[in-house]
């Protein structure tokens, strides 16, 4: 697969991010936010740490302050090389020192602040004994939009992971598949993914006949048997942006019944999609994908959300589930993959990345959603 390589995010990018994340901080009644390794950091500064340990990092924002990166001294060499470095200033701290008592000077000792989801509990305790007046606030339930609308630069990051992705689908059927273990097949699609561009390969489902009743199945020993439906969901990260698609494939040639259900859901998915626009609340993705389901007798098997956010990671906000009332927005990049799983037979799920344009939605996956027959 070809093409031109991204052009990197910039240190006025970050500066940018950071801008943002604080000034919707102040916008939400939150005295900053604080902000671990992880998803949260790397979109925010470029930084990733080499490991993360029982050491304390974490990059401060607080409205109308200059960003603080807080590091132990062993790892500033590196901290000072990422490519938001420039727009933050760097506070490092030695070991012996304690580094909760460097980040407390940084922050209102009786404020409110939204932590980072995957914070160490050890850093947010010790935070908590330094001052002990303050609160904290999940970001997801904080600022569940932080990361949610996407730029012109994200938006072709999203798009080339996804034609990655579509790449690995046309060249995984045509391997065969009929008496080889389901292990295998997902062995030769985490290569494809890494053969089109892929740095991370998140997950690799490949669950047959019966197994394809369980979303979240995976891989397993089981050996693909001629006349088996065979649900494929695989996705990782390229160029530090998500793909995900799924498609269901069938060995052989498929039942009445099995065209049948597959139609049901490809119908299911083109409705979630065309339920895609500006202002429409999340909910109603949902709600268009379940009611071609529901109306056609298996509403009983459709037994998950429409839909999940993508960007930095393969799984964020927004979701496309019942009760969620939050607008959409251009920008925006969610999965549509409604599904039929029927317990101890097979299942069957169509998912695509879209992304909310002006005036509705776009594909980030373009492969067929018709019945394919493998070997």
């Amino acid at each position: 697969m070809t093409g031109s390589t991204p052009a990197p995010f910039t240190a006025a990018d970050y500066r940018a991010r950071m801008e943002r994340a604080a000034r919707s901080a102040a916008d939400a009644g939150l005295a900053g936010l604080l902000v671990a390794p992880g998803p949260d950091m790397v979109w925010l500064t470029g930084y990733t740490p080499t490991a993360v340990t029982e050491r304390l990092t974490a990059l401060v924002l607080v409205p109308g302050r200059d960003p603080v990166l807080v590091v132990p001294t062993l790892e500033a060499p590196d901290a000072e090389h990422a490519a938001g470095a420039s727009a933050l200033t760097l506070r490092d701290w030695t070991d012996g020192k304690d580094p909760y008592a460097v980040t407390a000077a940084l922050l209102d000792d009786h404020g409110r602040f939204g932590i980072s989801d995957n914070t160490w509990a050890l850093h947010l305790l010790g935070l908590q004994r330094a001052l002990p007046d303050t609160s904290y606030a999940a970001l997801t339930d904080a600022l569940p939009m932080l990361r949610a609308v996407k730029d012109a630069a994200e938006l072709e990051l999203l798009a080339a992971a996804g034609a990655a992705a579509d790449a690995t689908f046309e060249e995984i059927r045509k391997v065969p598949f009929a008496g080889r273990r389901e292990s295998e097949v997902g062995h030769d699609l985490a290569g494809l993914l890494r053969r089109f561009g892929h740095e991370q390969v998140d997950f690799t489902i490949v669950g047959s006949g019966p197994n394809g009743a369980n979303p979240h199945h995976e891989v397993g020993d089981r050996v693909i048997q001629h006349g088996d439906m065979v649900v494929l969901d695989f996705g990782g990260l390229k160029d530090g942006y998500g793909s995900d698609t799924t498609r269901t494939v069938h060995v052989g040639e498929p039942t009445e019944e099995e065209r049948r259900v597959h139609d049901i859901v490809r119908e299911a998915q083109e409705a979630g999609y065309q339920a895609v626009r500006p202002g429409a609340a999340c909910q109603e993705v949902d709600r268009a994908a379940r009611a071609v389901i529901t109306d056609a007798g298996y509403g009983a098997y459709f037994i998950h959300r429409t839909g999940h956010g993508i960007g930095v990671t393969t799984h964020e906000p927004p979701y496309m589930i019942e009760g969620e009332e939050q607008p959409l927005v251009p920008g925006m990049c969610f999965s549509v993959e409604p599904g039929i799983y029927l317990p101890g037979r097979f299942g069957v799920r169509i998912e695509d990345i879209v992304t909310v344009t002006e005036d509705g939605a776009r594909r980030l996956n373009n492969t067929t959603r018709d019945m394919v027959i493998v070997d």
